[in-house]
């Protein structure tokens, strides 16, 4: 089953770019990073499947159930983490997260407590007491505390330090071991790439490409770094030339054999091929979309 299904999936506001013939397909139990800049349209994207905005057109299926016929139900399972977490300011850590679970006709007590002790929040602060951090935490707790079948998470580590981070992720993955989907996004890819099966990159609201994170790091380009030459080598396909002393490194894309068969003409000291890392992957497909 898939838990996500889009087609054509558009949203604009008046004349004003949204999101774009958006078509994504994420099978339930997956673990799904969803990676674009800021205005790229990924919270666009997320508020559509959500029901909080209307799409100007396409269609979207969350757990089998359409959009704008089925939200009640569709919400009923889903656990949401905005990007900016507002609560009443003057309630404390401990209502608004009781608040949360009665809105859903739940007692999450357990797993609240549990949440809360894994994130080391003081539940006996009210809001306007809390750093960001801190805030991110208590929507953590009100986004994952009724067990959700599918948790949609946009930009959920900002504002959480390093520790509170890795804690998060850990919570995570015990999450989509059990069964859990997740929907990430992020503009972190250093995240995508450590804990997704599977990625989307988005532009200026239109999907570049969907596909899993081993093939999107093996598909389009290889990181070479060579020793003991200065001139820059002539061959379609390098990118990124970066030189230091008689040290160069680029991306290249395109077939291997050329490539050797270059560097078997130089004169080098050393050389290395390597996969390059989902970041440099992401710039260079980005440029090769402009």
């Amino acid at each position: 089953m898939n838990v996500i299904q889009t087609s054509s999936l558009t949203k604009y506001y008046g004349k004003s770019r949204g999101i774009i013939d958006i078509n994504l397909v994420v099978p339930e139990g997956d673990f799904f990073g969803f990676i674009g800049p800021n205005g790229a349209g990924k919270s666009t994207t997320i508020r559509t499947l959500l029901g909080l905005i209307a799409p100007t057109s396409g269609t979207a299926k969350l757990l089998g159930k359409d959009i704008l016929k089925q939200k009640k139900e569709i919400l009923a399972d889903i656990g949401y983490m905005p990007s900016e977490a507002n609560f009443y300011s003057g309630m404390k850590v401990q209502d608004i997260i009781r608040y949360s679970a009665e809105l859903r006709g739940k007692n999450c007590q357990t797993e609240a407590g549990c949440l809360c002790d894994r994130l080391e929040l003081d539940t006996k602060k009210k809001i306007k007491e809390l750093s960001l951090g801190n805030r991110k935490k208590v929507s953590i707790v009100c986004a994952l505390q009724h067990n959700p079948r599918l948790c949609i998470l946009d930009e959920p580590t900002s504002g959480l330090d390093p520790l509170m981070q890795r804690e998060f992720y850990a919570i995570l993955e015990e999450r989509n071991k059990q069964g859990t989907t997740i929907f990430l996004s992020s503009h972190v890819l250093s995240e995508i790439q450590r804990y997704c099966k599977h990625a989307a990159v988005i532009r200026e609201g239109k999907i570049l490409i969907s596909d899993s994170i081993d093939r999107m790091s093996q598909t389009y380009a290889k990181r070479v770094t060579i020793r003991g030459i200065t001139e820059i080598p002539t061959l379609t396909g390098i990118k990124d030339i970066k030189t230091s002393g008689d040290t160069m490194n680029f991306l290249y894309s395109g077939e291997l054999t050329p490539l050797l068969h270059m560097l078997a003409e130089l004169s080098l000291t050393d050389v290395n091929i390597s996969e390059p890392d989902l970041e440099e992957i992401f710039m260079h497909y980005y440029r090769e979309e402009k």
